[in-house]
């Protein structure tokens, strides 16, 4: 049964279900807590290298977007949702490491990870990237 809408209310804020589909209809799997997205997202590539903390597995990606809370990573392999990790993201030699946690899977498809922790020179390197992707582009 769909949420009642609620003004200045996103709609993927009163969602109850515990997954979400793809735009090929592919269910994808979820945390069980309810799925909300606090930060607004930016299209965003950046090579993703992903270590699990608990196996010492390794996955290596590229992200689709970024938000101060986490990002999606494209990656054929994927870990369980609710897998720790620590994640390193690198674009044009800049690095952000963090320790994330994977919220959504969509097999072969990647998963989205939502960050626990960001070192301070780390979260100085995200923030400058997502206010270079808030600006609108210089039209001459």
């Amino acid at each position: 049964m769909p949420a009642t809408p609620q003004p200045g209310v996103p709609e993927f804020a009163t969602r109850s279900h515990t997954c979400m589909e793809s735009d090929s209809g592919k269910r994808a799997k979820e945390s069980s807590v309810r799925y909300r997205r606090y930060s607004v997202r930016y299209p965003f590539a950046a090579d993703a290298e992903i270590l699990e903390l608990k196996s010492g597995s390794r996955v290596s990606g590229v992200t689709s977007d970024l938000s101060h809370g986490g990002c999606f990573v494209c990656a054929r392999r994927t870990l369980e949702v609710g897998a720790r990790v620590r994640g390193t993201l690198t674009r044009e030699g800049q690095k952000a490491k963090m320790l994330a946690v994977v919220r959504v899977v969509k097999p072969q498809v990647g998963m989205g990870i939502e960050f626990l922790e960001i070192d301070p020179d780390s979260n100085a390197t995200l923030w400058a990237w997502i206010e270079s992707l808030r600006k609108p582009p210089d039209i001459p």
